[in-house]
C-alpha cells in the first residue's frame, strides 16, 4: 500500500508541478509578475474539494461517465489556455494578459490533480490499519513530484532567456499534448470515442508504473499501448501547439533584437 500510495500522489502532483513550474519560470523569464501563483493554487484547491466532496454525484450524471467527461473537459481547458498563453506571449502589448491564462491553468490543474489525490486519501479515513501508510507513501510521492517540479523551475527560470525561453515552450508543447492524450482516455473509457486496439506497446521499453513511466506520462501523456485515435489527436495537439511556439519565439527574438 505504501508505494501504491507513492506512485499515484505522484502521478498527480507531477503533472501539476510540471505545469505550475514551467508557467512560473516563464513568468520570470520574460518579466512577468510571479504574485499570481498563491492565489491560483488557492483557489484551484478550493475548488478541488468540493469537486471531491460531490464526486459521487458528479458521477452519476451522464450514464455514469460524469466524472470521466469532467475530468476530460478539464484536460481540454488546460490545454486550451496552454495554446493561450503561448499566444500571448508573442507580443510584447500582450504578455502581461498571459498572467490570466497561466491562472487558468493552474487553477484547472489544481483541480484536476487535487480532487484525486483528496478522494483517495478520504477512501482510506475508515482503515486505520492502512491510513498510516497511506499518509507517508503520498508525503513521499508529493515530495518527489515536487522536487521535480523545483527541478524544472530553476533549469528554466535562471537559464539565458532565450534558451530558458526555448525550453519552457517546448515543455508547454508536450505538456499540452499530453492533455488532449489524456482527455482522449477519459472520452474512451466514458464510451463516447469508440474502443480500439493498441498500435504498439512499449512497456518493454518504459513501463507506465515506473518512477521514469510517471515523470513521461505528467509530462507527455505518456501511454505504452496508446491507440490510433489517441494518437491522431495527440499529434495534432503537438503539432498545432509547436508552430504556435515557434512562432512566439521568432517574434520573442525579434523582438529583443529590435529593443
Amino acid at each position: 500500500m505504501l508505494l501504491n500510495s507513492v506512485i499515484f500522489v505522484l502521478r498527480e502532483v507531477l503533472e501539476a508541478a510540471l505545469i505550475i513550474s514551467v508557467l512560473l519560470a516563464l513568468s520570470q523569464n520574460q518579466g512577468l509578475s510571479k504574485q499570481w501563483l498563491f492565489p491560483a493554487v488557492f483557489v484551484g484547491l478550493v475548488f478541488a474539494g468540493i469537486y471531491a466532496s460531490q464526486l459521487t454525484v458528479i458521477s452519476s450524471y451522464f450514464d455514469g461517465v460524469g466524472q470521466e467527461l469532467v475530468n476530460a473537459g478539464l484536460h481540454l481547458l488546460i490545454y486550451f489556455f496552454i495554446l493561450l498563453t503561448i499566444i500571448l506571449l508573442k507580443y510584447p502589448k500582450t504578455k502581461s494578459w498571459a498572467i490570466l491564462t497561466m491562472i487558468g491553468c493552474v487553477v484547472f490543474a489544481s483541480v484536476r490533480e487535487a480532487s484525486e489525490i483528496f478522494t483517495y486519501l478520504v477512501g482510506f479515513i475508515s482503515v486505520p490499519d492502512l491510513f498510516s501508510n497511506v499518509i507517508i507513501g503520498s508525503i513521499i510521492g508529493a515530495g518527489i513530484g515536487l522536487s521535480v517540479g523545483v527541478l524544472f523551475y530553476y533549469t528554466i527560470a535562471y537559464a539565458r532567456l532565450d534558451v530558458g525561453l526555448v525550453f519552457g515552450l517546448f515543455l508547454l508543447v508536450l505538456i499540452a499534448g499530453g492533455m488532449v492524450s489524456q482527455a482522449i482516455q477519459l472520452l474512451t473509457q466514458a464510451d463516447l470515442i469508440s474502443s480500439q486496439g493498441a498500435i504498439w506497446d512499449s512497456t518493454f521499453l518504459v513501463d507506465e508504473r515506473s518512477l521514469f513511466g510517471q515523470l513521461l506520462y505528467a509530462l507527455i501523456g505518456y501511454e505504452s499501448t496508446p491507440t490510433l485515435v489517441q494518437f491522431v489527436c495527440y499529434s495534432v495537439s503537438i503539432l498545432l501547439a509547436g508552430v504556435l511556439t515557434v512562432s512566439t519565439f521568432l517574434s520573442s527574438t525579434v523582438s529583443g533584437k529590435t529593443a
